[in-house]
């Protein structure tokens, strides 16, 4: 069974004791597939391990960067640059500079002629990225994440998919057609291996979400070998990515031959939610104790239901903005919400909470600094009960809350409010990872300023 991020995956490096650098080398035997009893195959430890190790660290066997963020970011290194070089022939690949590009030509190579042949239309994300695997297939690539589990050993769960699912598979697959037509000609002539319809299949349930340090979506992508984690609502490890690279840590001591798990779903649903989401497109239910025991599902769902649906339903229409004009629609619909729910709804309501969320996203947006601050303390206290132990959407969020005080020159608070994201960070993310070193830099000025006070 596999994931998808969001799975969030980190609800989105330490000393390197159970894996050594990129693309997925480890120390030999460290980890192991196995067979999971009800879940096909899994991963497990053949070692003890502590809270905070590095895992497992693996390059994609394919990725793109998601519609959303194309232009924003480097599409070989996923990094945000102010100044990226457009690719001279499709004019839609952009990257940092020759050397991201020279290294991103293998990839973009074919699916070049493609984009450029289908403008001014743009492929879907899954389109893109399963166009890109097609052309791996094809040049027969080999590739270090697959050491455990290969692309052709990926499940598809098709006897278990609905129709209406497959239906969306067929559109798809007629889309990839026609993007890679100037390429593949007649899809008929290719290797039994290389089917698009199967493909799209592995791609649904096998995929995860690539986010940056700060857990915000910027690529998908597949990496085979991280296929074998199963879920659980309650997991021992989350998955963090630098730049493209996947990075899997354990959250808990875990037990020579324990299962290794993950969850492929954003935690913040209540019981019957995540249940859905996880039969539609994963094909299966959890049998977790959170689930069992529905866990939390009275806080999640707190305050008037006419309230909490109004708000859920003005959450789910927010898209990510894309001018100053949008941020500020987007936060004054929050605030209206917000100021008629004031009495209604509890911050611990998980739709209060989101658009406690969005209000703070919009008011960075938006620069404004005192009223994002306000948003994101109110929402600590949840976040501490949705999120607790170690788990890397809450250090995000510490994070985020504690800059905000010191631009407000709370030094004492925020320095406090960073210590706390430190103390969860190195954990999930590791102390050499790029936004714990951002952290500590915060961190040290703050306590900088207040030796001068």
């Amino acid at each position: 069974m596999a994931a998808a991020a969001p799975r969030h995956v980190a609800d989105g490096p330490a000393p390197r004791s159970l894996c050594g650098g990129a693309g997925g080398r480890m120390e030999p035997a460290a980890l192991e597939r196995f067979p999971s009893p009800g879940k096909g195959s899994g991963l497990r430890s053949r070692r003890r391990v502590r809270p905070g190790e590095l895992l497992y660290r693996a390059e994609p066997f394919a990725y793109v960067v998601t519609k959303e963020q194309l232009g924003r970011l480097c599409e070989r290194c996923l990094r945000r640059n102010e100044h990226l070089h457009r690719c001279s022939q499709c004019k839609v690949a952009k990257y940092c500079g020759k050397s991201c590009q020279k290294e991103a030509w293998l990839d973009h190579k074919q699916e070049c002629r493609c984009l450029k042949s289908i403008e001014p239309t743009f492929p879907p994300d899954s389109v893109r990225l399963a166009g890109r695997i097609v052309f791996k297939l094809l040049r027969q690539s080999t590739c270090l994440s697959e050491r455990l589990y290969s692309f052709s050993d990926l499940q598809s769960n098709i006897e278990q998919l609905s129709d209406e699912m497959k239906d969306g598979l067929r559109h798809l697959t007629q889309t990839l057609q026609l993007y890679l037509k100037t390429e593949i000609q007649d899809a008929s002539h290719l290797p039994p291996a290389i089917d698009f319809f199967q493909i799209f299949t592995k791609v649904t349930c096998n995929c995860f979400t690539i986010s940056n340090g700060e857990m915000q979506d910027v690529g998908v992508g597949l990496y085979p070998s991280m296929s074998l984690l199963n879920h659980s609502c309650d997991p021992n490890c989350v998955i963090v990515f630098e730049g493209y690279q996947l990075l899997l840590r354990s959250v808990r001591e875990i037990q020579i031959g324990e299962e290794l798990t993950i969850s492929y779903i954003e935690s913040l649903m209540p019981t019957s939610e995540r249940q859905k989401q996880l039969m539609r497109q994963y094909c299966f239910e959890c049998d977790c104790l959170l689930c069992k025991n529905q866990e939390k599902d009275a806080e999640k769902l707190a305050g008037e239901e006419h309230a909490w649906k109004e708000v859920r339903d003005a959450v789910n229409k927010v898209r990510y903005p894309k001018s100053k004009e949008e941020w500020e629609q987007v936060l004054a619909r929050c605030q209206n919400l917000l100021s008629s729910n004031m009495g209604r709804l509890p911050d611990t309501n998980i739709y209060q909470l989101k658009m406690l969320d969005c209000a703070m996203d919009a008011c960075i947006n938006l620069e404004s600094w005192q009223e994002a601050l306000y948003y994101g303390s109110r929402t600590l206290g949840p976040y501490r009960l949705y999120y607790p132990g170690f788990h890397p959407l809450r250090a995000v969020q510490l994070m985020r809350v504690g800059k905000l005080q010191y631009s407000q020159d709370m030094f004492p608070q925020a320095l406090e409010t960073l210590k706390q994201a430190y103390n969860i960070m190195k954990v999930t993310h590791g102390t050499d990872h790029s936004l714990v070193q951002a952290l500590m830099e915060i961190k040290e000025e703050c306590e900088a300023i207040m030796r001068t006070q």
